[in-house]
């Protein structure tokens, strides 16, 4: 490891920036671009509201947040110890009256059946939608240290399977975490999309049954495999279309119209993704570029946020943005935690 991997606190930098992204997107969700511009002005000069308040993406990446944590201080990582903190700190945030930021009807969902102790955990998840609410919230996995490759995927398939059971919630899911660990590792972003698809080639008929258990028998498809293949070749297909999109689409263009609206897990993860490519050295315009589109800005934008952070490190955010975020406290100890351990 370099020193300046060492030294430019990945975690912190990745959380910040995905709570940044998050409350800076979420005044613009839900809008156009022409009415975003039309309120805001030039997208270039977004800037962050005050108070700074984030939505159900921050606040669910801190339970999962928090639910590793504990985990990993019980010992080695794997489904059964992961499983249950994990779905009491989201079972915590569904019963919150902090729970009103216009949260997921299938978070809710599942939430309101993982809160019925009786239930096996896969009775609770959604097998149909693969929507961006479990990729959204996933970067604690990319960067909890310690975490072999095999923890890590079924970690990341297992938190977006408590809720959304889609194989393409499940990819993207892992998708978004092994970027984010790529990038805090130091890769470097102009090969981080061949990474990822020979991550997804690699992964495409693996199916972790340790981890996910009889999921897949409750989604109609012959086999585990066929089963999980069905997510890994939708997102190949995006990161094609992302492949494509880096290399023709102007900054100045809304990036919904290359990689999609973001309201689907796979196409959150390419349009975070095109957000942070398109200004890999300017952190802040990445933010304002992806709070600035026509889909789901705030979730494009923390994914933006947290593909920067996890890059640039802490200090890529400005200190007067990053002292006044919603939940600064929770993202620091976390951050700081996974940062001395790194």
């Amino acid at each position: 490891m370099t020193t300046t991997t060492a030294t430019k606190r990945a975690a912190t930098g990745a959380l910040t920036g995905l709570a940044l992204g998050d409350a800076l997107g979420f005044p613009t969700e839900f809008k156009d671009v022409p009415s975003i511009l039309a309120t805001y002005g030039d997208w270039r000069s977004l800037e962050l509201p005050e108070p700074a308040i984030v939505t159900d993406d921050t606040q669910m990446t801190l339970a999962l947040g928090r639910g590793l944590r504990t985990a990993m201080d019980r010992g080695t990582l794997g489904p059964k110890r992961l499983e249950r903190p994990v779905r009491e700190e989201f079972v915590e945030w569904w019963r919150s009256p902090e729970n009103n930021r216009a949260p997921g009807n299938t978070c809710l969902r599942a939430c309101h059946l993982l809160s019925r102790d009786e239930r096996p955990w896969q009775d609770a998840s959604q097998i149909h939608s693969k929507g961006c609410g479990a990729n959204m919230r996933v970067a604690p996995v990319g960067l909890a240290p310690g975490l072999t490759d095999e923890q890590r995927a079924g970690a990341a398939q297992l938190q977006s399977a408590l809720t959304h059971g889609h194989p393409t919630a499940l990819a993207a899911s892992d998708l978004t975490a092994h970027a984010v660990r790529l990038l805090a590792e130091g890769a470097e972003p102009t090969g981080l999309i061949g990474l990822l698809r020979s991550y997804a080639v690699e992964n495409r008929t693996r199916y972790h049954e340790f981890w996910l258990g009889d999921l897949w028998t409750r989604a109609g498809d012959a086999s585990p495999e066929q089963f999980i293949a069905r997510g890994w070749d939708e997102c190949l297909e995006i990161l094609g279309r992302l492949q494509e999109a880096v290399r023709t689409v102007s900054p100045e263009t809304d990036p919904c119209r290359a990689t999609g609206e973001g309201w689907i897990a796979e196409e959150a993860l390419a349009t975070g993704l095109l957000c942070f490519l398109l200004f890999v050295d300017e952190p802040v315009a990445a933010l304002r570029r992806a709070a600035c589109t026509s889909g789901d800005s705030d979730s494009i934008a923390c994914l933006a946020g947290a593909f920067a952070g996890a890059y640039l490190g802490a200090d890529a955010w400005p200190a007067e943005w990053a002292s006044r975020i919603e939940y600064r406290g929770e993202l620091l100890d976390l951050g700081t935690l996974w940062d001395a351990r790194r």
